[in-house]
């Protein structure tokens, strides 16, 4: 790995860490937990004068070695207040590990709110842009595309101001940087009025779905579905802005449904599976659910839901216009290859932007996302669905399982070169570098 030579002096472990999906792992010589800017400053310099390569996680979400370190570990939990709600130009300013679903709270009190949102609340607001987490709808862009302006700590432990007009390479680069780019101290987000979602769930046949994917993606604010492998049934959900009131559930209602539903009893089908894999396509029938559910809430309440079930994720980024010819051929490779499949199949759809590393830089996309339970084998899936997706211009998602490399990735996004160029200006020791960021952007 190109960079810094590591310290003579040897250091122990201080700790293993793991990701959310279990599938990572690493043993970090130092742990830093700043709580003020000063602190994490400190902590960058420490580590250049030792010759130590430095990493930052939030959550610990994605499913890649993207915040796996044999340096120093900067964890970012205790660095997350609420720096500044701007209510005039609808602009919060935040440090880099407050929590999405922290940040949605603060946000409604002040009456406003994110946009679009993915569906984890739990994410740390720069992990979450620095993967490219993107949500759904086709006039909506990325979390990346809503920051204004950011912060960030670099090689030497200085701090670097960006936003459009000041350092616009580096901004550019940074919004979505892997990590790679440096710690984002603080950044800002443009947000818009508060507002609620009337959100209506529903299974329909999934060719139904794919024969009017157009129609039902340009006629709703947001539109998503589910395929059920195994099964010829799609889970979709439409989410659209509404003045009507909040309601259309109980709490007692929400909790069946968002905590036992989808996430006891889906965790229990998953583990019979788990025991039993040629039991699943006859598990998979149990998971359609029939009638439809319509209620109205806080946009965020929607667009978030708790995630209990633990497992490994893949997914990529496609022309929006391979949808269903993607999706068709996912169903017959997985119905050839003779797998079992227990998780749903996600699919969901973006506006362009024009972010160098972002997945849906410079055309209409949409997202396939493919997962398996915790503890089964997922290579041979993985693999199979990732020829597929490369074969219709696909990008795999920045925090989630992929075999790609640096010389496969490269001709994928336009703006390879200059995301390179901005990299090298404030990380020109690979201070940030490690095993992930070497393989799929190459060293320093």
């Amino acid at each position: 790995m190109a960079g810094p030579a590591p310290s003579v002096r040897r250091r122990q472990p201080a700790g293993y860490w793991t990701n959310w999906g279990g599938n990572q792992r690493c043993a970090p010589e130092e742990i830093s937990r700043p709580t003020t800017l000063g602190q994490l400053t400190a902590a960058v310099k420490a580590a250049a004068a030792g010759g130590q390569v430095v990493k930052a996680v939030g959550s610990g979400h994605s499913f890649t070695d993207v915040a796996c370190t044999s340096g120093v570990q900067v964890r970012l939990d205790g660095y997350d207040r609420i720096v500044d709600i701007d209510r005039e130009r609808m602009q919060v300013t935040v440090q880099s590990g407050v929590t999405i679903a922290a940040l949605s709270e603060a946000l409604a009190g002040a009456g406003l709110a994110m946009p679009n949102l993915g569906d984890i609340g739990y994410q740390s607001i720069s992990g979450a842009i620095s993967t490219g987490t993107h949500g759904t709808g086709a006039k909506l862009c990325g979390l990346a595309h809503q920051v204004s302006a950011l912060e960030l700590v670099s090689g030497d432990g200085s701090v670097v101001s960006a936003s459009a007009e000041e350092e616009p390479e580096i901004f550019a680069a940074a919004r979505l940087g892997l990590g790679a780019m440096g710690i984002l101290s603080s950044v800002t987000l443009q947000c818009v009025p508060a507002f609620r979602l009337k959100a209506e769930e529903k299974a329909m046949r999934v060719d139904d779905v794919l024969a009017g994917i157009d129609e039902l993606v340009e006629g709703n604010d947001h539109f998503e579905f589910y395929w059920v492998p195994h099964t010829g049934w799609a889970l979709t959900k439409s989410n659209n802005r509404t003045d009507e009131p909040v309601g259309g559930r109980s709490r007692a209602r929400e909790w069946y449904e968002q905590v036992f539903l989808e996430n006891v009893a889906f965790g229990a089908v998953c583990r019979v599976g788990r025991m039993r894999p040629h039991w699943i396509p006859r598990l998979a029938t149990a998971v359609p659910s029939t009638g439809t559910r319509r209620y109205v809430a806080r946009s965020d309440k929607v667009f978030t839901s708790p995630r209990m079930v633990r497992f490994c994720e893949m997914e990529y980024s496609l022309p929006r216009e391979h949808l269903a010819t993607a999706l068709n051929r996912l169903r017959q490779f997985i119905e050839d290859a003779g797998l079992m499949v227990s998780f749903p199949v996600e699919v969901r759809v973006a506006a362009p932007d024009d972010i160098p590393l972002s997945t849906s830089y410079g055309r209409q996309s949409c997202y396939i996302a493919i997962h398996m339970y915790r503890g089964m084998p997922y290579d041979q899936y993985f693999r199979g669905a990732e020829a597929i997706f490369a074969a219709l211009e696909g990008r795999p998602h920045w925090g989630k399982l992929h075999y790609q490399t640096a010389a496969t990735l490269a001709p994928r996004y336009p703006k390879w070169d200059e995301f390179q160029a901005a990299r090298r200006r404030v990380d020109p020791d690979g201070r940030f570098a490690n095993a992930y960021t070497d393989r799929v952007l190459g060293p320093i």
